[in-house]
């Protein structure tokens, strides 16, 4: 325990393990700006990339090897700002050494994966694990969700997600998001946006997928050319429990297709999000109107925050819990089945 401003608060000492975009915009300052929350530690990549950030942020200790800074005794929690290639064993070393555990999303390579890391949780029921959250619908989950419990949809019959509206670019390098040793089972936007929709109308029961590589090699950050497994193009269709069927379509090659949107089609009523702003309309209506976002309402980025009260006992995780990391690592990986295998896949049958 210390004391901030005459309060005593527990003090939380952070290691980073992987100090990508989204940590060094978001965790490492954030978190800084809690009080009683001290980044001790940082291991990226490459020595010099790690004492870069050291020196940006003013961390005092730099690791070259992560499993050295995860198990020195100077952290109590660890944020994981790696790909999703090492989130599953960087999780069961954080909690094997009894240390808090937010890592960066997608949860894993795989299901397989991602139960490991859940059961190992389950087992330190003491520490506090977080998986950072879907943050494209932030804004409006919480609208959404009410309207769905007021009626104003009836009930849901459709839904439709489509994210792309790019042009494919057949020479750029191999993003790691295309990488298989990297992402694992991961494609593309198609997990995010899933847990985005199981946050609204609960999960799916089974899945049928088809997809296509159009540009079969690429280059890797050496100049090699690797093989690329991750699909350029994702049609999915899901039968939902909540009695829907839910249509995504995940692709880099829909040009001019516009951004981002989902759409949520019911017996009374329809909701549309798109630029982060929601639309709808009911039955008798001529066409969809905006509907404002109370600001008791609006979402917004907390994840550090929330990481932080957990760990004092303030709060409990919501966004996203381990569970709900296993369920759409279950979607993902039932969409990628089904593409190769030709079936439809039930999610309760997935080992």
């Amino acid at each position: 325990m210390s004391r901030y401003g005459g309060v005593a608060v527990e003090v939380i000492r952070v290691g980073v393990v992987g100090a990508g975009a989204n940590t060094v915009e978001k965790h490492i300052p954030n978190l800084q700006a809690i009080e009683g929350v001290e980044i001790v530690s940082v291991c990226n990549r490459t020595r010099e990339s790690s004492e870069r950030v050291a020196k940006q942020f003013h961390i005092p200790k730099v690791y070259d090897n992560w499993r050295e800074l995860v198990d020195a005794p100077d952290t109590n929690a660890i944020v994981i700002g790696t790909w999703p290639y090492m989130h599953c064993p960087v999780t069961l070393a954080a909690l094997q050494a009894n240390k808090h555990v937010m890592t960066e999303a997608r949860m894993a390579m795989n299901l397989r994966e991602a139960r490991q890391m859940l059961e190992a949780a389950k087992m330190r029921p003491h520490l506090v694990v977080q998986v950072v959250p879907s943050p494209f619908t932030l804004r409006v989950d919480n609208t959404i969700k009410r309207l769905i419990a007021e009626g104003y949809l009836g009930d849901i019959f459709a839904i439709e997600v489509r994210a792309g509206g790019t042009f494919i670019d057949r020479d750029s390098p191999l993003h790691w998001r295309q990488d298989f040793d990297l992402s694992g089972f991961n494609t593309m936007t198609l997990g995010i946006w899933y847990e985005a929709v199981m946050r609204w109308v609960g999960e799916a029961k089974r899945v049928t997928a088809l997809g296509k590589t159009f540009v079969p090699m690429r280059r890797d950050a050496s100049g090699n050319l690797k093989a690329v497994r991750i699909p350029d193009h994702l049609e999915v269709v899901a039968e939902m429990a909540c009695g829907a069927i839910a249509h995504f379509q995940i692709s880099a090659v829909t040009g001019l297709a516009g951004g981002p949107e989902a759409w949520l089609f019911g017996s009374e009523g329809t909701l549309r999000l798109a630029d982060g702003r929601l639309f709808g309309g009911r039955r008798g209506d001529s066409a969809l109107t905006e509907i404002p976002v109370p600001p008791e309402e609006e979402g917004k980025w907390r994840v550090e925050e929330e990481f932080v009260n957990a760990i004092r006992g303030k709060e409990k995780i919501q966004l996203t819990t381990f569970e709900d990391g296993v369920k759409y690592m279950e979607f993902t990986e039932a969409a990628i089945r089904s593409m190769a295998e030709g079936r439809t896949v039930a999610i309760g049958d997935l080992l």
